[in-house]
C-alpha cells in the first residue's frame, strides 16, 4: 500500500513502518516515484510480513495471558521470524535505494541533485543501521539455537534497542522539517 508523502512535499512513497515497535515511517520507506519493481516488490513483502506479524504477535500474547489455549512459544517464535524478515526486508530495499541514488548521481551531477542524493544516501544509510540493530534484537529473542538467540546481556539488548530509536527519532525529525536526513 503505497501512498505519496505531500506532508513533506518530497514526492516520495511510503509503506510500512516496524512491526509493532516504531509507528512512524522511516525514510527508507520512502523511494522515488520512479520506482523500480525491485523496491516495489520488496516494499510488498516488507508490508505482507508486517501484516502477518501483527495477529501472530497478539496470539502469543492472548496464550501467554490465558486468554486462548495455544502455545504461546510457537506464536513468539514466528512472529519475531516476521519481525526479522521485515527488518531484512527493509534492509535489501535501502541497500536497492542506495544503487538507485549513486547511478542517479553520475547521471546528475548538478549541485542541487547532489546535496538531494546525499541527503536521501544518508537517510538509508541510518535507516540500514537502525534496521541492523533491531535485526540483531530479533535474532537475540528466537529460540536458542537460531544463531545468537539468548546471547546478549541486557545492556547490549538495550543499546541496540536505543540505536534504533534514536535513528527512528532523528529520522522523524528531520522529515518533519521536509528534509530527509
Amino acid at each position: 500500500m503505497l501512498e505519496c508523502c505531500e506532508s513533506h512535499g518530497n514526492g516520495f512513497a511510503s509503506g510500512s513502518s516496524f512491526p509493532g515497535l516504531d509507528p512512524h515511517p522511516h525514510p527508507s520507506h520512502c523511494a522515488p516515484q520512479e520506482e523500480d519493481a525491485a523496491v516495489r516488490w520488496l516494499s510488498v513483502l516488507n508490508n505482507l510480513a508486517d501484516q502477518l506479524y501483527y495477529p501472530c504477535e497478539h496470539m502469543a500474547w492472548a496464550a501467554d495471558a490465558k486468554i486462548i489455549c495455544a502455545n504461546s512459544s510457537k506464536w513468539w517464535a514466528i512472529s519475531t521470524a516476521l519481525w526479522g524478515t521485515s527488518l531484512l526486508l527493509g534492509i535489501a530495499r535501502s541497500l536497492r535505494i542506495l544503487s538507485q541514488l549513486r547511478r542517479k548521481q553520475k547521471k546528475e551531477p548538478s549541485r542541487e541533485t547532489l546535496q538531494k542524493v546525499k541527503a536521501q544516501a544518508r537517510a538509508e544509510a541510518l535507516t540500514i543501521i537502525s534496521n541492523l540493530a533491531d535485526f540483531s534484537n530479533a535474532i537475540h529473542w528466537m529460540p536458542p539455537g537460531v544463531l545468537w538467540a539468548g546471547k546478549f546481556p541486557p545492556w547490549l539488548v538495550g543499546l541496540m534497542g536505543t540505536l534504533s530509536s534514536l535513528i527512528g527519532i532523528h529520522l522523524t525529525y528531520a522529515a518533519g522539517r521536509g528534509g530527509v536526513a
